[in-house]
This record gives structure tokens, sequence and C-alpha cells, in this order.
């Protein structure tokens, strides 16, 4: 083992670099991970830009990443169900107490929740990275590292997924097809969506949508209102669709999503923007539409692996970009260009394979 843990830390707004620091020891609850695969996600690059997201600022350094897969290499004393050699899957969010939000079920929703790569909590875009056993998930044989790190972002589908109520016969419209649209697609599929409608701006992103199988795929066009869009959806369908899940954060987008959406029905808001919006919200209350927030994930991942594992969900088409850790400021700048679906960068430099 190295003694030495390369790691890509945001040192101040705008400052990303590569570092050299120690290698971890787990704790009795951890494992030591080598990392294999870690994906770049918005949140990281919106921190490296804006050096804040809401309410979560940074005020020192910080190791990005939190879309991980790994490789066990050291065991944590109390650890019994991991052992050397396992390669796991990384679920960011660990709840430091067992409260309210724990005891039902939706630890996500805690507000002393450990995530990796959330200020002040460090991530795992690093060479070896230490993380609560109970937060990693054994891969099977035939689920790849570049799989298992993207179980982070298809969790937010299938969490957004399950708060719409996605059920076999359901139309569904998702509005932007960026990484978090695009898993959304590939999870109503699964869960039985009959029809997905997915907006976005751009078409080679729309291609994309197609190609994973969305049924109608429609470009936005900046001249277009939130009522005509709306208008569109419907026409495409010959109905509403019966849930719509926002991915764009944008403002018409969100009113677009409560327009198309059928009486009710039920609007998933995934995409975050402006902390205030206006919005058709009368529209909403008279036809019964329901609107729900999404806020990460909480007990997806078993699902997601299994998903992955018989065939069901096939995430690999994401993944477009691919760099050694070494190179991880030219990858974030690929990123931040929009000029990838994924961009996963390889932190084994014995094993670049996906």
């Amino acid at each position: 083992m190295e003694q030495q843990n390369l790691s890509v830390v945001l040192r101040s707004q705008g400052y990303l670099r590569l570092e050299k620091r120690p290698v971890p020891e787990p704790g009795p609850n951890e494992v030591l991970l080598q990392m294999h695969s870690v994906g770049i996600c918005g949140s990281d690059v919106h921190y490296w830009q804006h050096g804040r997201i809401g309410d979560f600022v940074l005020t020192k350094p910080l190791v990005l990443g939190h879309e991980a897969a790994g490789r066990v290499v050291k065991v944590g004393s109390a650890v019994k169900h991991l052992q050397i050699g396992d390669r796991v899957a990384i679920e960011p969010g660990v709840p430091r107490e067992m409260d309210e939000y724990f005891k039902n079920g939706r630890y996500n929703l805690s507000p002393s929740i450990f995530f990796c790569a959330t200020p002040p909590d460090d991530g795992n875009l690093c060479r070896y990275y230490a993380h609560n056993a109970n937060f990693c998930f054994k891969l099977p044989d035939n689920v790849t590292f570049e799989e298992g790190a993207l179980i982070e972002p298809l969790s937010v589908g299938i969490h957004a997924c399950r708060r719409a109520g996605v059920a076999l016969g359901s139309t569904v419209l998702i509005c932007g097809a960026g990484p978090i649209g695009l898993l959304c697609l590939l999870v109503a599929k699964a869960m039985g969506a009959s029809q997905v409608v997915i907006t976005d701006l751009f078409p080679e992103r729309l291609a994309m949508a197609k190609n994973l199988g969305a049924d109608f795929q429609l470009t936005v066009k900046r001249e277009d209102g939130p009522q005509q869009l709306a208008k569109k959806v419907e026409d495409l369908l010959g109905a509403q669709p019966h849930i719509t899940i926002e991915c764009s954060g944008v403002e018409s987008c969100i009113q677009t999503a409560i327009y198309a959406t059928r009486s009710g029905g039920v609007v998933v808001l995934v995409g975050l923007g402006s902390e205030t919006v206006t919005i058709p919200l009368l529209n909403a209350a008279v036809r019964e539409v329901d609107i729900r927030g999404v806020f990460r994930y909480c007990n997806t991942w078993p699902m997601a692996i299994a998903m992955l594992a018989s065939g069901k969900v096939n995430v690999k088409p994401l993944v477009t970009h691919r760099f050694p850790l070494e190179q991880a400021i030219q990858a974030f700048e690929i990123t931040r260009q929009g000029l990838g679906i994924k961009v996963m960068l390889k932190c084994d430099q014995n094993d670049q394979n996906p």
C-alpha cells in the first residue's frame, strides 16, 4: 500500500488541486477502501465554482467526490460482514445518531448526517478512503466498479420515482436530460412506466435519452412558455402525464411541470435552483396536483444493486469520459463545460478498467 494518499482537494472557491494526504486508519466500524472509480457530480463542480450550495458553505479545504466504489483493503475490529478483497459501492450519507429520522427510515433528512464532499465532511476522490462499513455494499461479480459508483446518482432516480409513486402503466414527464434526468428515465421504465417524455434544450442529450428508452423526446425552445410546453407534452402522449419529475431546477420548468401534470397527479422536484421561485400554486391546488420534494435518497442501494445485477437497468452508456486520478483537474474542466454525460475518475493506478 502506498504511504501517500493522492486526493482531489478544493482549497477555496475556484482553487482545486491534487494533494498527498496520509492514508487513513479505519475505526472499529469502518473499512479502509482502495478507491477505484469515482464519478464527478454537478454538486462537486458547483462547490468548485461557487464555494457553497445553499446553507452548505466551504470554510476549510474539502476532499471532493461522493459517487464511488472501491475495494476493501483493511477491516475495522467490529466489522463482520465485509472482508479484505470485497468490491463495494459506497453510500455517502451516514447518520451520526439514532434520531427520529433514523428510526422512521428517513435518515437522509437527519440534520446531523455525515455526507461525503458536503462541507465540512470530506469526500472520497482519493486513493484510499475509510467509511462506515454498514454503508458499504458488496457488489456482485457481474456489476463493475463504474456501475457501483453510478449507484449514487441512480439512487436519486430510485428515490424520486418512489416519491412519485411510479407504477405499472404510469405515464411520466421528465424535465431535463442531464445525468439525473436520464437515470430517472431508466428507473421509471424499470418500475413499469408505460410511456416517458423527456425534455431538454440540447438535442444530443435527447438522443442519449432515446437510446436509453425514452418514448418521446421534446426539444425545449427558449421562446416556449410553460403552458405551451405543457400542451406539447399532452399532444405527444394524447393525455397529460400522471407524474412529472423535474430535474433541472429552472423556474420555468417547474411551472411547466405543474401545468403539464394531470389532475390528481404528482410533481416531484429533484433539480435544485433558486431558493425562491414563482409557481402556479393555485393551479396545482385546485387540481389536487401533489408537489413533493426530494433530498438525496435513503434505503436505495440494495434495490439499485439488484437492478444492475439483473440487467433491468443499464447505466454503462452514461459514462462518456474516463481520466486517471492524476488528471482530475482536466476531468473537472470537461464536466464544467458540459462536454460529457458522466465523467469517471480512475483512482487505482494498477486497475484503470471499468
